[in-house]
């Protein structure tokens, strides 16, 4: 007798995997106006935050431009680490 198998999920989980935070985006239409997705919410219709859009979106309404994060973390030159003499 095999298990009694798990229901099927509401989640688009390809679709979710597309569009996650970091991702850049553009709308449809508007393009050339670049938006960050800010997060992805499942259980909401439409499930697509964007960073400094107060609306959600649904996914045909945005084009991905890019998987790269717009920002990255700012990169501090460092002093050369000193030399230390080990015994040998």
């Amino acid at each position: 007798m095999h298990p009694p198998s798990l229901p099927e999920s509401a989640i688009d989980w390809d679709e979710l995997f597309d569009y996650l935070p970091g991702t850049l985006v553009e709308q449809v239409d508007q393009p050339g106006i670049i938006y960050e997705i800010e997060g992805y919410e499942a259980t909401m219709v439409p499930p697509i935050w964007l960073v400094n859009d107060p609306r959600p979106r649904y996914p045909h309404e945005l084009r991905i431009v890019s998987r790269q994060r717009a920002r990255v973390c700012a990169l501090q030159p460092t002093s050369a680490p000193t030399k230390t003499m080990h015994p040998v």
